[in-house]
């Protein structure tokens, strides 16, 4: 009987510490290379970062990983249940990396190193990029 319950607990234990990739996510923050690329006095260097992020939009980004390993990336708009720009695509989540693969290839398009997962955030980095990090928080 002890066995058993130990047993159960194990398996709880375990499931427990995983964390599931599925979900939706939106993308709250957006790092990128162009920081490390720029060879100004930094107070220029911040102004023209400052104004490049300004000048992207503002609209939400959101990934949804569904269970059968496909993902969906559109741009929400604000209250609308439509989204628009959206693209279909396959991931394969291996506990420490997420690739993102063709539909009818199958072959990688992306590859990022997954940092950090937990119950309601993602924290990504490209592999060919290291600079360029992805933050992402679950909203579903």
């Amino acid at each position: 009987m002890k066995l058993l319950m130990v047993m159960m607990f194990c398996v709880f234990a375990v499931g427990v510490s995983a964390q599931s990739i599925v979900g939706k996510w939106q993308l709250v923050k957006q790092t990128t290379c162009v920081e490390d690329q720029i060879d100004m006095p930094d107070t220029e260097a911040a102004d023209m970062v400052d104004e490049m992020h300004n000048m992207s939009g503002t609209t939400p980004q959101v990934l949804n990983l569904k269970e059968n390993n496909v993902a969906e990336e559109s741009t929400r708009i604000i209250n609308r249940r439509k989204t628009y720009n959206s693209k279909s695509f396959l991931y394969k989540y291996t506990g420490d990396a997420i690739y993102f693969l063709d539909k009818r290839s199958r072959t990688i398009i992306e590859g990022f190193t997954v940092e950090q997962i937990s119950a309601d955030s993602l924290i990504i980095t490209n592999s060919a990029r290291v600079c360029e990090t992805r933050v992402f928080v679950r909203i579903k």
